[in-house]
């Protein structure tokens, strides 16, 4: 009597934990396509388009999976089908796996993750402003300069590469990386309406005298290693939380799966 009743708990706490777990999937499958869609969403002034795409399918992406383990969940222990439990406790399996798989990759691989990183912001931002309008991922790097008062990858000088900046004498530099402390940028009483808006398109802004950026001097590597160690404590708890939910919730799908009766047919009255 008292194993029923277990089983009676473990499967009604199931089915309840999962149903929250579709609902919250419907939810961020919903946010991810509003993002996508709706340009003129109020969350699309918070971000680049970049940015923004990469949250949208992120979001649709985990509301997914996150709808398809809820479902799984939700209809396995209610109605006892082991085939669901099974799938639920294998999805949860492989999710955890991953998740420890790329724990250790990014800890053992992390000079060749920062080298490649580096690499590629650098090719950014020596074609940055090449084009008509800048493409999402100079809008991206623009986003992160700003966002962590940065400057390049490992200094502001990265960007004495860049076509636009070594064709204007020295008077450019990126916008996005100006420093608000400094004085404010002087323009020439010459400098008309139209350059100043083709300035401002394309992501430069002219430096007062030759060579005199009023820019961040540091990088942005520094900065954006700055910021993963000051939290570096939030991240790893969110993991072990995260993780031992999922280890919580296995063990529960696989005692209920071992004891329900021994009836491989309950399919059959969905047939």
């Amino acid at each position: 009597m008292a194993t029923k009743g277990c089983l009676s708990v473990t499967k009604y706490f199931l089915f309840v934990f999962n149903l929250l777990f579709f609902v919250l999937g419907s939810l961020l499958f919903g946010l991810g396509l509003w993002i996508l869609f709706d340009r003129t969403c109020i969350i699309s002034v918070f971000g680049t388009s970049l940015a923004l795409k990469i949250w949208s399918y992120v979001f649709s992406g985990v509301g997914i999976f996150t709808m398809l383990l809820g479902f799984l969940g939700c209809l396995g222990s209610l109605k006892e089908i082991k085939c669901f439990l099974g799938f639920y406790f294998g999805f949860l399996l492989l999710l955890f796996a991953a998740q420890i798989t790329v724990g250790v990759l990014v800890y053992t691989q992390k000079n060749t993750l920062r080298s490649t990183v580096g690499i590629q912001v650098k090719d950014i931002i020596s074609q940055y402003g090449s084009g008509s309008q800048l493409s999402d991922k100079e809008e991206g790097w623009d986003f992160v300069q700003t966002k962590f008062h940065c400057c390049g990858w490992f200094s502001s000088m990265d960007w004495k590469q860049n076509q636009k900046i070594s064709n204007g004498s020295g008077l450019w530099y990126p916008c996005s990386c100006h420093n608000s402390s400094t004085a404010a940028p002087s323009h020439n009483a010459s400098t008309s309406n139209d350059s100043s808006v083709e300035q401002l398109s394309s992501g430069f802004c002219a430096a007062p005298e030759k060579e005199s950026w009023l820019v961040y001097e540091h990088g942005c590597m520094m900065s954006i290693q700055s910021w993963i160690s000051g939290n570096i404590y939030t991240i790893l708890g969110l993991c072990l939380g995260v993780g031992l939910l999922e280890l919580f919730v296995m063990t529960l799908a696989m005692c209920l799966c071992r004891n329900l009766d021994q009836d491989y047919n309950k399919l059959a009255r969905y047939s």
